[in-house]
C-alpha cells in the first residue's frame, strides 16, 4: 500500500480516482479500498481530503495567498466546497482560522518548520504503531492446567533490556551460566533452560535466563553476574506452546485470559518459560516446544 499512499500524497492538487489508484496497484477497486483501509486506517479518499485540508491550513498560516487560490491549489473545485470541508475538520471557516493565526508568537523559521513537519508526518501518521500482520491459517489452541511443583534451585543472569534483545540475552546468559557452573564445579540438573520475566514495561524488560542446578548453593563473585536463585514452588498454571518463539506472546496472553476466566489470580512470583526442545536437534521452528509456568495465588 505504500506506493498508493505516496501517489495520493504527491497529487493533492488533482482528483485521483479510486479506479486510477487501483490500476496503479494492480488490484480491483474493491480490494484496494479494503486493503488500504486496513493498513492505513482510512480510505484513499479520506486520506486525500485530510492531507489537502492539512496543507491548506499550513498555507493559510504561512502564506498570503488568497483563500480561493489555496482552495484550488489543494484540489478543491470551489471556494464553497473548500469552506464546508475546512469547517467540518477544524471547526471554523478558513478566514477565521487565518485571522486567529498561531497560538504562540511564531517567526518565519518556526512556521517553515511547522509546514515541513506537517508535510512529512501527515501522510503516515496512522502507521507509526503498525505491526507486520502474518496470516496464521491454523492458530494454536492451548490446553491449560494447574499443578503443584516443588521449588527448584537455579542459576540465573538477571538483565534489564529492550524487547528486541530477548533472544541475544538468553543466548549470552546461558553461555555465562554454563561456563560458571563448569568453572566452579556446580552440578546442573538435567532440565530445559528457561527465561523468567520479572517486569514487562513499555520500554525495558527485566528478565533472567537460567538453568536448573542439582542443589542450592551460594554463588561466588563473577564478572558475568551469575547468581543463585530459586524458582518458586506451589500451584502454577501451565501449558505447552508449539511453534516459533516469536509467537510466545500469544501463548502468554491466552494463559492470562484463562486464569481470569477460571477465577484464579496470578501470584506475586514472576512467570517463566522453559525451552523443552533443543533447536540444534530440531531445526524446524514449528516443532519447537516451550512450557509456560505462571505462579498462582493459593
Amino acid at each position: 500500500m505504500q506506493p498508493v499512499l505516496a501517489s495520493v500524497a504527491a497529487h493533492l492538487d488533482k482528483d485521483i480516482s479510486l479506479a486510477a489508484l487501483a490500476r496503479e496497484a494492480r488490484l480491483s477497486p474493491f480490494h484496494l479500498q479494503r486493503m488500504f483501509s486496513a493498513a492505513v486506517g482510512e480510505t484513499p479518499k479520506q486520506l486525500a481530503i485530510r492531507l489537502r485540508l492539512g496543507r491548506a491550513a499550513v498555507l493559510l498560516l504561512a502564506t498570503r495567498e488568497s483563500v480561493l487560490d489555496i482552495a484550488l491549489g489543494c484540489g478543491f473545485q470551489s471556494h464553497e466546497a473548500f469552506t464546508r470541508a475546512f469547517r467540518r475538520r477544524f471547526g471554523m471557516a478558513p478566514s477565521a482560522y487565518r485571522a486567529r493565526g498561531f497560538v504562540n508568537t511564531t517567526d518565519v523559521d518556526a512556521a517553515r518548520n511547522h509546514a515541513a513537519a506537517v508535510e512529512s508526518v501527515a501522510p503516515c501518521v496512522g502507521l507509526y504503531r503498525m505491526t507486520e500482520q502474518k496470516t496464521r491459517t491454523n492458530p494454536m489452541t492451548y490446553s491449560i492446567t494447574t499443578k503443584q511443583i516443588a521449588p527448584q534451585p537455579v542459576l540465573v543472569v538477571r538483565r534489564q533490556i529492550r524487547r528486541e534483545e530477548i533472544a541475544a540475552t538468553i543466548q549470552a546468559g546461558l553461555h555465562a551460566i554454563f561456563l560458571y557452573a563448569q568453572s566452579n564445579g556446580v552440578a546442573l540438573a538435567h532440565a530445559a533452560p528457561f527465561a523468567r520475566f520479572f517486569a514487562m514495561g513499555p520500554g525495558l524488560i527485566t528478565m533472567a535466563p537460567g538453568m536448573n542446578t542439582a542443589a542450592a548453593h551460594e554463588t561466588v563473585a563473577n564478572d558475568a553476574g551469575v547468581t543463585a536463585e530459586t524458582l518458586p514452588g506451589g500451584r502454577v498454571a501451565t501449558t505447552i506452546h508449539q511453534g516459533p518463539y516469536d509467537q510466545l506472546p500469544d501463548a502468554w496472553a491466552v494463559m492470562h485470559q484463562w486464569i481470569e476466566a477460571e477465577g484464579l489470580h496470578p501470584g506475586s512470583d514472576a512467570p517463566w518459560e522453559s525451552y523443552i526442545t533443543d533447536p540444534g536437534e530440531v531445526p524446524d521452528p514449528k516443532d519447537w516446544k516451550t512450557e509456560l509456568f505462571w505462579p498462582l495465588k493459593d
